[in-house]
Formats: C-alpha cells, sequence, structure tokens
C-alpha cells in the first residue's frame, strides 16, 4: 500500500487528519483534533511549543510507540499506524534513531556496547558494524571511552555517546526530545552542533522537540505547536 495522495520525491513523511485523545479522569482532553503535515526527506525540523501542547505526543505517534484514535501516518511508504504492534517495534529497530533529554545510556553496558545495542536489536550486529560504532566514538571524540561505563562520563559526553547510539543503525528518521534540556548552556551548544552536523553527513530526517529558540534555529523548518495544529 502507497502513499494516498499525490506528493513530491523528496515527501517521507506524511500525517493525515490525526486525531489524539487522552482521558483524564471523566475528561477527555485532546492534543490533536485534526493533524496534517508533511516532512521532506533530510530536512531538520524543530518543534517549538509551551509544556503539553503535543510535542512528545507527536513523536511517538511518529516512532509507533502510540498510536492515532484517527488518521494515516506514512513514513516513506509505510503506514505505520495500521501496523500490528510487532510490526511498529521492528519498523522502529531498523529505521528510528532516538535522542533523549536524560541520555538514557544502559548504565551496565560500556559505552561501545550501548553502540551496538541498536546493531543487535536490528539483526546487524557484525564486523561491519562494530567498525561503524567505533568509527562513530571517533567522531564525537571518544574513541577512547569505548569500554567505559556511563556513569564515569560528564553529561556531556553521555550525550554524544547517545547520539551515536542513533546513529549507527543508519536509521531514515531521528527523533530528539530536549536533547539539550539537561545539559548547560555551553555544553548544549557544543552537543546541538554536533548533532545537526553528523545529522547531515548521515542525511537522516531530523525531527527535535525543544523549548530553545535559539536550538530551534539551527534548523532548517521551524514549527510552532499552537491548539494541536503546527504554525510555521
Amino acid at each position: 500500500m502507497r502513499y494516498p495522495m499525490a506528493m513530491s520525491d523528496d515527501t517521507f513523511i506524511q500525517l493525515r487528519h490525526i486525531r489524539k485523545a487522552y482521558q483524564e479522569g471523566e475528561c477527555q482532553h485532546w492534543v490533536f483534533r485534526d493533524l496534517s503535515i508533511d516532512f521532506r526527506r533530510g530536512e531538520s525540523v524543530a518543534l517549538l511549543g509551551r509544556s503539553g501542547t503535543g510535542k512528545t505526543t507527536l513523536l511517538n505517534l511518529l516512532s509507533g510507540i502510540d498510536l492515532p484514535d484517527a488518521g494515516e501516518i506514512w513514513i516513506d511508504g509505510d503506514n505505520i499506524a495500521r501496523r500490528s504492534e510487532t510490526q511498529r517495534t521492528l519498523f522502529r529497530r531498523r529505521h528510528i534513531g532516538f535522542v533523549f533529554q536524560f541520555f538514557n545510556l544502559i548504565p551496565t553496558l560500556t559505552v561501545l556496547e550501548n553502540l551496538l545495542l541498536p546493531l543487535s536489536l536490528s539483526g546487524r550486529l557484525d564486523d561491519q558494524g562494530e567498525a561503524r560504532a567505533l568509527a562513530l566514538l571517533q567522531q564525537v571524540d571518544l574513541h577512547g571511552r569505548a569500554q567505559s561505563y556511563p556513569d564515569v562520563l560528564s553529561g556531556g559526553e553521555q550525550q554524544r555517546v547517545a547520539i551515536a547510539r542513533a546513529l549507527v543503525h543508519h536509521p531514515s528518521l531521528l527523533l530528539a526530545d530536549e536533547a539539550t534540556g539537561n545539559l548547560d548552556t555551553e555544553t548544549g551548544a557544543q552537543v546541538l552542533a554536533l548533532l545537526f552536523d553528523m545529522v547531515a553527513q548521515s542525511g537522516s530526517t531530523l525531527i527535535m522537540v525543544t523549548h530553545s529558540e535559539e536550538a530551534a534555529r539551527q534548523a532548517r523548518r521551524v514549527l510552532s505547536l499552537h491548539d494541536g495544529r503546527f504554525v510555521e
């Protein structure tokens, strides 16, 4: 099954008529009532908006972690909203990378083992994959920390590891949720510059949630979320 409507060659993601609500006690809280938007292949997009406007919900929908109540989510020709939970998990492991505010590194694994995990989960752990992981550690200037554990790294170092981990399996889509929100201003700026540089080299599409207008300005496209709709 292909996209439901005509699109340009560089369209990568289409959301059509997305509806999403959460039950809060006896009340229903609507996040999206009729959201439609496209994202182009290889572009970097920053999502702005106050807390509770639906930015993280959108990331969860794009990753298949959550499902819309109605509507379609097409990613590279695949309507993930119509897939089973197992199919969405496999899609996520192969095609999506994540960078989180609190790093989410596994403390009992070394830095290198953390990088190899996405390759293992997607069935692509081999000598070539390990070589790519080591090359990425070199790129983020942490090659000498491959056998270290996350707890001995600074916050900035942990986030650099997290960026390398997110890109090690060649994801076509990278989702970042407040990637520098837990770092000081100087370190955050350095990590953000690294993130955009590595994403540009990889060709991945980046969709980044941020509260920082300064961070958002580094993206090619900035969207502000108000009342369940995006303003560009």
